[in-house]
Formats: structure tokens, C-alpha cells, sequence
């Protein structure tokens, strides 16, 4: 099994920045970090998640178009984390987000029903 636990969500004002953390823990014996694909994605209550960002295990990412120029994901494999640098914040933003994590590149890696693991979400709010 995989757990993943996210942190730094927060209130920030428009244009503020904010590093969303995703730490994973591994419970399958020759499984390790560095094996995951990860990903970020970001829900509104009644809306579908939504991707943000992708990153493999060579660290190519993708990301999603309300990130380009503004996030960044980026995964330190020592410390079995990804991160999401978010800058230049916008009200849109708002949105609870999400880690997912796979051993096996999702078929489609930007839809959230692809993905095997989740964490439970951390929330950040963008006000004017």
C-alpha cells in the first residue's frame, strides 16, 4: 500500500504563493519513492478533480493549463515528497488539492480515475 499525506494548504491573498507538500509512505516489500508517478490534482466541491500537475519517475511532468507558468511540481526522492510551488495565485485556484500516486503510468495520467492512490486533501483559499 501506498499512504500519502499532503500539507501546506492555506489562506492566501491574490497574487500570494503557497508550497503544497505530499509526503508517501510504502508498505510494499521492493517498492520504493522513486518508482511512483505522481501527480497533483485540485477539486471544487460539486466539480470533477482536476489535474494540476504530473511528474514521472524520470521527472518529466505535465501540467495541467490552470498551472502552466504559475505552479511547479517537483519530487525529492530521499525524502519520498512532491511538491507543488504555486505562485501568482488567483481566486480560481481555490480548490481543495490533491496527491495521487501510481507504480504503473495511468492510462491517461490527466484523469483522476486513472490514478491507484490518493491522499485525503488539503485545502487552500485565494482571496482577494
Amino acid at each position: 500500500q501506498v499512504q500519502l499525506v499532503e500539507s501546506g494548504g492555506d489562506s492566501v491573498q491574490v497574487g500570494g504563493s503557497l508550497r503544497l507538500s505530499c509526503a508517501a509512505s510504502i508498505s510494499l516489500s521492493g517498492y520504493s519513492f522513486s518508482l511512483l508517478y505522481m501527480a497533483w490534482f485540485r477539486q471544487v466541491s460539486g466539480e470533477e478533480r482536476d489535474m494540476v500537475a504530473c511528474i514521472d519517475r524520470a521527472g518529466i511532468i505535465e501540467y495541467g493549463e490552470s498551472a502552466k507558468g504559475r505552479f511547479t511540481i517537483a519530487r525529492d526522492n530521499a525524502k519520498n515528497t512532491v511538491y507543488l510551488q504555486m505562485a501568482s495565485l488567483k481566486p480560481e485556484d481555490t480548490a481543495e488539492y490533491y496527491c495521487a500516486a501510481d507504480f504503473r503510468r495511468p492510462a491517461n495520467w490527466t484523469r483522476w480515475r486513472h490514478w491507484a492512490y490518493w491522499g485525503q486533501g488539503t485545502p487552500v483559499t485565494v482571496s482577494s
